[in-house]
């Protein structure tokens, strides 16, 4: 269905949406809420009915609700003031005021470039005679994200848990992405693989993609990575946003009760990988995101159990666990972020202080979240991305 309201248009089966017959990118949380308020044509929407239909029945704040009713005002063009669009009904809910008109024309007459909607996949490559495949969305200036654990370029563009991200990321960046060896679309072999050998894999994808200086986003084991390349190349890096990462890697570090013991992880991969409906490989997911959703548990499990084999899930997972960066920490000189869930069960708050501490400057955020991969669902959804993209626009890339 199409819906005409104000100057803008939304296509609720193209998923775009149009303000100037230009496209306007809204993270998808915010679009389900503006399909919502349009498919109702002026009649009140009322807090329960968004909780049902944008979050699935999940409980979540009143914040949450205004901090995505504010970016739909945002995204047509009204404010909380005004309101002459989207109308707040004090303690019962909000109303699309704006006139209301459909057109039940093909959907594929409304033509419309979204380069935040699509991706181009092409390879690299890197050390040990090693393919990496790597992707391309988005528009503005580059932004790389490493490879981490576990990442699948096809996959991961069709998953609820992931496609949130990457959205947001592209929405003001061109973003460069790619599967790290042993995984995804690239070569599954993992002989050599070793620290300087994901950092090879990332400085194949900058150099085949024509990067000569750049900000990196990296999550959990690829904060390692990211940290030894711009060691290695300090005049490549303008930035560093560094998400629940590490300085030293689980084998290597003493004991805590805050941490999961190694024994624990393999234990897990070892008992039902490459099973989806294992409750092994569930519970082992389960340890990334306590708080998914249904849809985004079996999208997490199913591109988990795809994207790499039994023996390369526990040899990457003792790779991984021996990664280690504390000492060249103070060497970094790349403007930094770190960025920290306070409850991680994978891996705990205390390596982002550490990372904080000892990288020069480095900004430090503490989020209230138990979830090692990050929700959209959560409060702790829109600090991540606002401070992420108030961070790489401080750099002027």
């Amino acid at each position: 269905m199409i819906y005409h309201f104000a100057n803008c248009l939304i296509d609720t089966e193209r998923h775009v949406f149009l303000r100037n017959e230009k496209p306007v990118h809204v993270e998808p949380q915010v679009f389900e809420l503006l399909r919502a308020l349009v498919s109702k044509q002026g009649r009140l929407v009322t807090k329960d009915d968004l909780v049902e239909t944008v979050w699935h029945g999940l409980s979540v704040s009143d914040a949450t609700i205004s901090a995505r009713i504010n970016a739909v005002r945002k995204a047509v063009g009204d404010n909380g003031r005004d309101q002459a669009i989207i109308k707040t009904v004090h303690g019962l809910g909000f109303q699309l005021v704006a006139d209301v008109t459909t057109d039940q024309k093909e959907t594929s007459q409304v033509r419309v470039l979204d380069p935040v909607g699509t991706q181009t996949i092409r390879f690299a490559q890197s050390s040990h005679n090693t393919k990496i495949a790597f992707a391309k969305s988005g528009t503005g200036p580059p932004l790389v994200r490493v490879g981490h654990w576990l990442s699948h370029l096809e996959l991961d563009w069709q998953s609820s848990v992931w496609r949130p991200l990457l959205e947001a990321l592209g929405s003001k960046h061109t973003l460069y992405r790619y599967d790290q060896r042993g995984t995804g679309l690239s070569s599954r072999d993992l002989d050599g693989a070793d620290l300087d050998a994901f950092v090879a894999d990332m400085k194949a994808v900058a150099d085949a993609s024509k990067l000569d200086k750049f900000p990196i986003f990296a999550t959990s084991q690829a904060v390692p990575v990211a940290i030894r390349f711009a060691e290695q190349y300090p005049e490549r890096v303008s930035g560093l946003v560094l998400y629940g990462g590490f300085a030293h890697g689980r084998a290597l570090r003493a004991k805590s009760p805050d941490d999961v013991d190694e024994d624990i992880v393999l234990g897990l991969i070892k008992a039902g990988w490459g099973k989806a409906d294992s409750p092994f490989v569930k519970a082992f997911s389960s340890l990334f995101m306590p708080d998914a959703t249904v849809e985004q548990m079996d999208s997490f499990v199913r591109m988990q159990t795809e994207t790499v084999t039994p023996p390369n899930a526990a040899r990457l997972r003792q790779t991984i666990d021996r990664f280690s960066v504390i000492d060249i920490l103070p060497s970094i000189s790349a403007p930094s972020l770190v960025i920290h869930a306070n409850s991680d069960a994978m891996q705990p708050s205390e390596q982002g202080r550490i990372l904080a501490s000892e990288i020069p400057n480095a900004k430090f955020v503490s989020l209230d979240s138990r979830n090692h991969v990050p929700l959209p669902q959560e409060d702790s959804w829109t600090r991540l991305i606002d401070e992420t993209h108030g961070f790489l626009e401080s750099l002027n890339v």
